[in-house]
């Protein structure tokens, strides 16, 4: 398909994750880069962005490499990364979101003779998903939203007595939940610049010793299917940057339409394959056009 809108990348770390994804893209295409990493990319119907959906594998650092490729690659506006976290709190349930506010790398710091003293790094979610995250959930039926921090470590957790799960309440008790993957891709976001990132996770475990059951009973599934709900809500309300909203037909227009602005035709974000021709429309003394 031609590339005549803008992107935006939604990347995963699981099948189920990219498959749960998937179900919204429309006439997808696989594209491979030089490299060999592939992306699916494909309309998310209903909004100006064509969606390209990569699983990346498990694992911040892996995410923060490839997501840097797949970002240098595609040029997106936006990134995600979807899919599916243990629950810290009681009061968070299996199938809930949760939109990061916060994403804390939590295994930085300093091993002391009075124990280990945190150094944790943290990234924001962007302002603006954040915020279309907020309208989006506020009114999605069958979802169930938290707007809350994450932590993120290449730890697997399946039990809430364990020293690892006691570290994580007593230095970071504002997480809602925690995932493998989350700071690496918040970090590459970071470095590439300005560009909105946001990580949305479903719950679909406990982070405790019931995580095999809960597994088992196709709470994975559950959790992606809703993690992606949420994402594809998220960028029914966001739109890129320079896009005027509005219209009845803002849901199909994309940035690369021409915008009359009553003097002036706004080509902003523009893709053109051949030269353009215009004229220069001076004015005349009295008023009048020429």
């Amino acid at each position: 398909m031609p590339q005549t809108t803008p992107t935006v990348v939604v990347l995963t770390a699981l099948p189920v994750e990219y498959a749960a994804v998937r179900a919204h893209l429309q006439d997808p295409e696989e594209l491979v880069h030089p490299d060999g990493t592939r992306v699916e990319r494909g309309r998310l119907a209903g909004t100006p962005w064509t969606l390209a959906l990569a699983e990346l594998g498990e694992g911040a650092m892996n995410a923060a490499a490839l997501t840097l490729r797949v970002v240098g690659w595609l040029r997106p506006q936006a990134v995600l990364f979807v899919g599916v976290a243990g629950g810290l709190k009681d009061d968070v349930k299996l199938g809930d979101v949760v939109v990061a506010t916060k994403v804390y790398a939590v295994q930085g710091g300093k091993v002391t003779a009075d124990g280990f003293e945190a150094r944790p790094e943290v990234w924001h979610g962007s302002h603006r998903l954040v915020q279309a995250a907020r309208s989006a959930l506020r009114d999605l039926e069958g979802v169930r939203g938290h707007h809350k921090p994450i932590a993120c470590g290449d730890v697997l957790l399946a039990d809430q007595a364990s020293p690892f799960a006691e570290f994580i309440r007593r230095h970071y008790g504002d997480a809602l939940a925690i995932d493998m993957e989350g700071s690496g891709a918040a970090h590459a976001a970071h470095l590439s610049g300005q560009l909105d990132a946001l990580v949305i996770r479903g719950i679909s475990d406990r982070a405790d010793a019931g995580k095999a059951e809960d597994d088992r009973g196709g709470s994975q599934e559950r959790a992606a299917a809703q993690a992606a709900r949420a994402a594809v809500a998220v960028l029914r309300k966001h739109r890129p940057r320079g896009h005027l909203a509005g219209g009845p037909d803002d849901a199909e227009e994309g940035p690369q339409s021409a915008r009359y602005g009553g003097d002036h035709l706004d080509f902003r974000g523009s893709t053109f394959h051949g030269p353009f021709v215009a004229k220069q429309v001076g004015r005349r003394g009295d008023g009048e056009r020429r």
